[in-house]
């Protein structure tokens, strides 16, 4: 039997997503370079990004070449550009007086693949990279890493909009995700379920 999806937020029918999406809309553009294995990932936060930020762009590749058109998008814009990405360069968000109406670049996959985009693409080298503070935990209990300091990528965003906007409400973001981990481990057998602690 063929799988129904929503057509709204694009989840198998019997873990549709809609009744916990409220969309927002942020001064700030949000430009996700995805390397190719998220895309079909069951558990890519980008997906629930995208319905709750819907101006949310994602440019899936991984070299230079895949992220042409994305390139000249910036080069148009106009606006400030930032690339989020923790190194002993990049600047602290919250210490930094920004302006919200700028544009951040996300890199979305595991460290590895993510480290190996950016050494793939020196040309993000010359935006400034930005990173949050250490005290965020993330909210992805489904999905493990190696780093004690691991966000999603829809955490990341969620938190970095915030430090740039203090009005912006971002529990849109964070109860969209909440509901998508919770999906996801009411799918799984009853035994693996133990495993996971219920949100408060």
């Amino acid at each position: 039997m063929t799988r129904k999806y929503c057509p709204n937020c694009r989840y198998p029918i019997t873990a549709c997503l809609c009744a916990s999406v409220q969309p927002i809309y942020p001064k700030t553009r949000l430009y996700v370079l995805q390397h190719p294995t998220e895309v079909e990932h069951k558990k890519n936060s980008v997906k629930v990004l995208s319905l709750v930020v819907p101006d949310t762009q994602v440019f899936v590749g991984e070299t230079e070449e895949d992220f042409a058109a994305l390139k000249v998008e910036l080069e148009r814009s106009g606006k400030p550009i930032y690339l989020v990405y923790p190194s002993e360069a990049s600047m602290d968000i919250e210490a930094q007086p920004m302006d919200a109406d700028c544009i951040l670049l996300l890199l979305d996959g595991t460290w590895r693949k993510a480290f190996k985009m950016f050494q793939l693409n020196p040309w993000l080298a010359k935006y400034p990279a930005v990173r949050l503070g250490e005290h965020y935990g993330s909210r992805y209990k489904i999905r493990k890493s190696s780093r004690s300091d691991s966000l999603s990528t829809l955490e990341a965003s969620a938190f970095m909009l915030n430090a740039l906007d203090g009005q912006l409400k971002i529990e849109p973001l964070l109860n969209a995700f909440d509901a998508m981990v919770e999906m996801r481990i009411s799918a799984m057998p009853a035994e693996v379920q133990l495993r996971y602690p219920q949100n408060e």
